[in-house]
């Protein structure tokens, strides 16, 4: 018999959802996909008495690539040795008792409003945005550059669309996108390697990956990056963006001059003639896909909402100053238009620009990276972030997420400018808004930052927490390509964090 892992807490009926999941696998020897959609709902119904469950309307996550330090952030040791402590020192925050990096004084005044988690940890030290962000129970540098790897599973907001879709029903606005995600397509705008697995639906289909935006705008303050051989010497818009600068959906959030509302028309009319002829195709996987996608751009056309959102020239100027002007910051501001439209789920990466081993990536030059191109703009948008969403009353059903893969060596290497390498014993996220407690630290690392001291928590763990807040059953079951029975993700929700 099939098992599966996961709670054993009742439902409704005295039923264990650990063994509705098991009916579910058998599913394939006995019920068909809709009596087992139809199970998986009744389970997801019987969660909605459970603390914190479905608080959020809606999540924006927040992803650093490259992974910033624990120590230089929200878990500074300053009686350490100077080779773990470093030459920056740390300051008080609006939490009692926490402290933060020196280089986050406007972070450090929201701290109260936040929830911190110090003890994060798990086993593979490498660039895994496909293990910080999908169930995917185990990551090897191979698949971390084969976004196309078929181990990999789907994205977070990938499959919050899908169940939201498939599973729950809900209904969703047809012109703004569920699933979106910024500044650009992932790891498209530096040059050194391939692109970068993570953020894909994976065997749920191409039709649910994330609608990627992208950035209209100049960057206006430029920098130096090395990567061995390699060099980049020029404008960066992590440090500095230009004041007109906005988002777009490319193709899909502005019409051709040429392309009037009734040549357009003409078009679907012109589409729905083909559809006759093709009947057969909508049966099939890719017929869906398309299917998807062509209703998606004619209702992204002819709404003016989703463009409205990513026009941030229509926000007011001092509130675009408190985000601070660089493409982090915006791109944050962004996202917060984009979830009062309606949007599900908004994921904004700190990515790599100008090359490969750039962002949060610090193996050298630590100190002078952190200081000019990360710290400001993390700090500006995290206050930004928290103090505009809390001022117009949206932190009670927003969630908001900020991770990364892992974190950094606790002791210095010797490069140039100071360096930390890759470390996962231990690490640090920090969430806020609904369902959460607000002003909590959860976990604490040694007197090292080197490894977990109280309460280790998985990255799937948190994976769990940010369904469960969605009101999604993070043990809800899906299928993979080969129609295996698989948990959304292998992680238990965090009671700790929960209001």
């Amino acid at each position: 018999m099939l098992n599966i892992l996961g709670s054993s807490r009742k439902l409704c009926g005295g039923v264990t959802r650990r063994e509705l999941l098991r009916v579910g696998g058998i599913g394939l020897c006995g019920l068909g996909l809709p009596e087992i959609l139809r199970l998986q709902q009744s389970a997801a119904k019987a969660g909605h008495s459970e603390r914190g469950f479905g608080r959020a309307k809606s999540l924006i996550l927040l992803h650093l690539y490259g992974s910033p330090s624990q120590l230089e952030t929200v878990d500074p040791k300053p009686d350490a040795p100077v080779e773990i402590r470093g030459e920056l020192g740390c300051i008080d925050s609006s939490l009692p008792g926490l402290k933060v990096g020196e280089l986050l004084p406007n972070f450090a005044k929201v701290m109260d409003r936040s929830t911190i988690i110090r003890s994060l940890t798990h086993p593979y030290p490498i660039h895994g945005v496909a293990f910080a962000l999908t169930g995917v129970p185990e990551i090897d540098v191979a698949m971390e550059l084969a976004p196309r790897d078929s181990r990999h599973w789907p994205f977070f907001g990938s499959v919050v669309e899908y169940v939201d879709r498939q599973i729950a029903r809900r209904a969703l606005p047809a012109d703004v996108p569920p699933n979106i995600a910024l500044p650009w397509p992932f790891s498209s705008r530096r040059v050194g390697e391939v692109l970068r697995a993570g953020p894909y639906a994976a065997f749920l289909g191409s039709e649910y990956n994330p609608v990627w935006t992208d950035l209209v705008g100049e960057a206006t303050r430029s920098l130096t990056k090395t990567l061995q051989s390699m060099r980049y010497e020029g404008n960066d818009p992590y440090i500095g963006l230009a004041e007109e600068s906005y988002f777009v959906v490319p193709s899909a959030t502005e019409l051709q001059p040429e392309m009037t509302l009734d040549r357009l028309d003409g078009r679907r009319s012109l589409l729905a003639q083909f559809d006759q002829a093709r009947a057969h195709l909508s049966a099939t996987e890719s017929g869906r896909q398309l299917d998807r996608y062509r209703e998606m751009t004619f209702d992204l056309l002819t709404s003016p909402r989703l463009r409205t959102a990513l026009d941030l020239r229509q926000e007011h100027p001092a509130v675009r100053r408190l985000y601070g002007d660089t493409l982090f910051g915006q791109a944050c501001l962004a996202a917060r238009r984009l979830v009062e439209a309606g949007s599900r789920v908004v994921t904004v990466f700190w990515d790599e620009f100008g090359l490969a081993g750039s962002a949060w990536d610090t193996h050298w030059n630590h100190y002078p990276r952190m200081k000019v191109e990360l710290c400001p703009g993390l700090d500006q948008a995290w206050y930004g972030l928290i103090t505009d969403l809390d001022q117009r009353g949206l932190l009670d059903e927003v969630l908001v997420v900020c991770t990364s893969e892992h974190g950094r060596t606790p002791q210095l290497n010797r490069a140039e400018g100071g360096g930390r390498d890759h470390w996962s014993r231990v690490y640090s996220s920090w969430l806020a808004g609904a369902g959460l407690r607000r002003g909590f630290v959860l976990g604490k690392s040694d007197k090292h930052a080197s490894d977990v001291a109280e309460r280790p928590v998985s990255p799937k763990d948190l994976l769990a927490t940010m369904y469960h807040l969605l009101g999604i059953d993070p043990h809800t079951i899906i299928y993979d390509h080969l129609g295996r029975p698989l948990p959304l993700v292998a992680g238990e929700v965090i009671p700790e964090l929960l209001a």
